[in-house]
Formats: C-alpha cells, sequence, structure tokens
C-alpha cells in the first residue's frame, strides 16, 4: 500500500507546465519523499501516467468563461478567470462577425466570481426575441486567452 500523503507541492514551470509533488509522513526530507509528475496542460490527460503518490494535477490556471443577463434595459456580459488587476477586451458580434459592442475593462476580484471577474453593460439593447444571432467573446490581455464563444441575442432594429 503506498504510503498516505500529507501534503502537496506544486511549483510553475515554463510553458504552463506544471510539476506536483506529494510528500509523505515520516520522510526525512522533501527530495527523498516526493513522488513527482511533470504534468502539461496541452496534453491529452487521458493516458497520462503519473507516479505513484501523486495527489493532484492541476491545469495551469481555469479557462476564461463568460455568461450574460439583462440589466437596466441592456445586455450585460459577465465572467471569470480572468487574470485579477489585468486588461480584458470583451466584444459582442454578429454572427456574421459585425462588431456591434466592445470595451476594455479591468478584472477585479468577487465575492461570486471565482478568478479576476468582469461586469460589463454593453450598449445592446435587452431583452429581445427568442434566438441568439450573436456572440460575446472576452480576451486576457495577460494571458493570451480568449473566452469560448457565448451565444446571444442582439436586438435589432426592423424599420
Amino acid at each position: 500500500m503506498p504510503p498516505t500523503p500529507t501534503s502537496t507541492r506544486i511549483a510553475m514551470l515554463g510553458a504552463g507546465v506544471l510539476t506536483v509533488a506529494a510528500l509523505v509522513a515520516g520522510a526525512a526530507s522533501p527530495a527523498s519523499a516526493a513522488s513527482a509528475a511533470t504534468i502539461d496542460p496541452a496534453a491529452d490527460s487521458a493516458g497520462l501516467a503519473l507516479a505513484p503518490g501523486t495527489v493532484t494535477v492541476l491545469r495551469a490556471g481555469d479557462s476564461p468563461f463568460l455568461f450574460s443577463y439583462s440589466y437596466n434595459s441592456h445586455l450585460k456580459i459577465a465572467g471569470g478567470y480572468f487574470t485579477d488587476g489585468g486588461k480584458v477586451y470583451v466584444v459582442v458580434k454578429l454572427n456574421g462577425g459585425t462588431k456591434k459592442f466592445s470595451k476594455n475593462v479591468t478584472a477585479h476580484t468577487h465575492p461570486i466570481t471565482p478568478g479576476g471577474a468582469i461586469y460589463v453593460e454593453t450598449t445592446v439593447a435587452s431583452p429581445c426575441g427568442a434566438g441568439n444571432n450573436g456572440y460575446a467573446r472576452a480576451y486576457d490581455y495577460t494571458t493570451g486567452r480568449w473566452s469560448p464563444r457565448l451565444p446571444v441575442p442582439i436586438c435589432q432594429r426592423i424599420d
């Protein structure tokens, strides 16, 4: 039976690769007791073999996400897991690519939304008819990562 780990040491390496080491009780030194595995978040983790005693495998950061709601008769875009204190570009486009709204904001700590959070009131009228004819995305300048596309309804005048 493998020894019971008592703590986990996590060290950030370059390019988003993590080393995870489980320290076991009663070991003379962390170096002699550590079972370590190098984890590449880009690799397919399903086939990744981990060293015995490895406690946790973490990705090098959670992916940014968005959600939307109506507030003050406008579409509001919010999200989390952006760089806290970092600049984030938010854009709302029609499915055909026409930009309807964009703004640079700063992500901040929020009591409910994890990571650096953004809350942006757009100029897009909301709510409107059923159906998502557009999408919102956000770009974290610090990490260089885009959020996934969030389908949203974009109200348009019909004259």
